[in-house]
């Protein structure tokens, strides 16, 4: 009897050893399929970023790349058709790209069909065509929630829409979005496998890794793009800067009895002020100051026609404001509504020893003087009537603008400015102010035109502790020698 039961005994052993067996080769299998599909991933995965990177080496356009994407995508899933969607800024879903025959999000319309030539070119301009919510069906959810989607069977799926053509009948669906960072991109959607069966968890994700890649290619291109714009707007500004700068006078003429300096400091690389300074005669000098309205090159440009137009017109005027006069109406076709110009110009006749000018709506007119009473030099502004140029009509422009004659006497002093010199701040919000650019140039009005022009700015940059330069800079000093 004990014989029996250890025969019996032994041949438990050996089955449960057998199971053990088994058991051990088919958790081995699944291991090893486990790694089979793993891998297969991966090389799907760096397929898929070699061919994301060569689309990127091309430079596409966005609708480009969207493209690449949802065909890689069928590729690598075996999809039967793949759509990218996008989120227009009223939160609405769109189809941006499509490939295959993808269902639209909502049922077709019979009398829109017969009017299409083929099944495909309906399907593409119903998708591009036809906006949904964030949040309604698979795609809309998905966009609203920021997480993947996987519907195996959707044919039990009550909220899957139904269409009357077989080849738009949606047996399984894969729904990720497109995320890189905190930067949306969109919903990438992949509809039933070629092989008829559904989508597993090992299509959702890979599905998921391949949109991590294509988010990244999508952020890639974007930089890529900006990068690109980014440099040629520079070589645009670095070129307008060098124009503007060759507009600009290199030296003041020579007039006998007048000492001459002017500076410019644009805050960007191109600015909108303007000076010009330019003989009339050999003892009259025109000294023209302006400043346009707005920055960048549409400020320059309109710096540029006025300069030019201005030195046209000065010679054939005696008077200052008559020049300004036809310089407005040359200018008033050249001008947008939101632009115009401040100017001040003005004529010094070292001979007679005047000054005499008109402002169209630019800063008062600095003069620093001896008193022929005290022989002490005081500061003045002078004021003149007038508007900016482009602003008014014609007829109101010539209306209000008028000459202003002052004395100029050897040793006095004539400055003009743009608002970037007074209105320069400093770390408590305080402008640097008229009074202060005055009480500088009374202070120096015994040294040279470029001493008086250096000492101004000086005490800006001193008065300014270091803070960013807001605004252009813009001085032209006159001393009667």
């Amino acid at each position: 009897m004990w014989f029996f039961f250890l025969c019996l005994g032994l041949v438990a052993g050996v089955l449960t050893m057998l199971v053990l067996l088994v058991r051990t080769r088919r958790e081995a299998d699944r291991i090893d399929e486990q790694r089979q599909i793993l891998a297969q991933e991966n090389r799907i995965v760096l397929d898929f970023m070699h061919q994301m990177a060569e689309a990127l080496a091309d430079n596409p356009s966005r609708a480009i790349l969207y493209q690449r994407i949802v065909h890689a995508a069928i590729l690598s899933t075996g999809a039967l058709s793949a759509c990218i969607f996008e989120k227009t800024p009223d939160d609405q879903m769109r189809g941006v790209a499509l490939e295959g025959l993808f269902p639209p999000h909502r049922p077709l319309p019979e009398v829109i069909r017969d009017k299409l030539t083929t099944r495909a070119k309906f399907i593409e301009q119903v998708l591009r065509s036809e906006t949904f919510p964030v949040g309604d069906g698979i795609v809309g959810r998905v966009a609203q929630t920021g997480r993947g989607e996987l519907i195996t069977n959707a044919a039990a799926d009550p909220n899957i829409v139904r269409h009357d053509d077989p080849a738009l009948a949606i047996k399984s669906v894969i729904a990720v979005p497109l995320i890189f960072r905190d930067r949306f991109f969109g919903v990438l959607a992949v509809t039933n496998p070629a092989d008829g069966l559904p989508f597993s968890a090992t299509d959702f994700s890979l599905v998921q890794s391949l949109a991590e890649q294509a988010a990244l290619a999508l952020h890639n291109a974007e930089f890529l793009n900006f990068q690109i714009e980014k440099s040629q707007l520079d070589l645009d500004l670095s070129l307008a800067s060098g124009i503007q700068k060759m507009l600009l006078p290199r030296s003041a003429p020579r007039i006998v009895g007048l000492d001459v300096d002017a500076r410019y400091l644009a805050a960007q690389k191109i600015g909108g002020d303007l000076y010009d300074l330019f003989p009339l005669s050999a003892a009259r000098l025109g000294v023209a100051v302006a400043d346009v309205s707005g920055k960048g090159i549409p400020a320059s440009l309109l710096m540029a026609i006025c300069r030019a137009n201005l030195r046209q017109i000065a010679p054939r005027h005696y008077s200052p404001a008559e020049a300004l006069i036809e310089l407005n109406r040359v200018l008033s076709g050249d001008l947008q509504r939101d632009m115009f110009v401040t100017m001040t110009y003005a004529v010094v006749d070292a001979m007679a020893g005047t000054v005499t000018f008109a402002r169209a709506g630019h800063e008062q007119t600095l003069f620093v003087r001896r008193d022929r009473a005290s022989g002490q030099y005081a500061s003045e502004f002078i004021d003149s009537e007038g508007m900016p140029l482009g602003m008014v009509d014609d007829e109101l422009f010539s209306s209000v603008i008028t000459d202003r004659v002052e004395r100029f006497d050897v040793g006095d002093v004539l400055v003009l400015y743009t608002d970037g010199v007074t209105e320069a701040p400093n770390v408590e919000e305080k402008e640097f102010s008229g009074s202060r650019l005055a009480d500088v140039v009374r202070m120096l009005h015994d040294r040279s035109a470029r001493e008086i022009n250096d000492g101004i700015l000086g005490n800006v940059q001193r008065f300014s502790e270091g803070m960013e330069q807001r605004d252009d800079f813009t001085l032209v000093t006159v001393k009667r020698g």
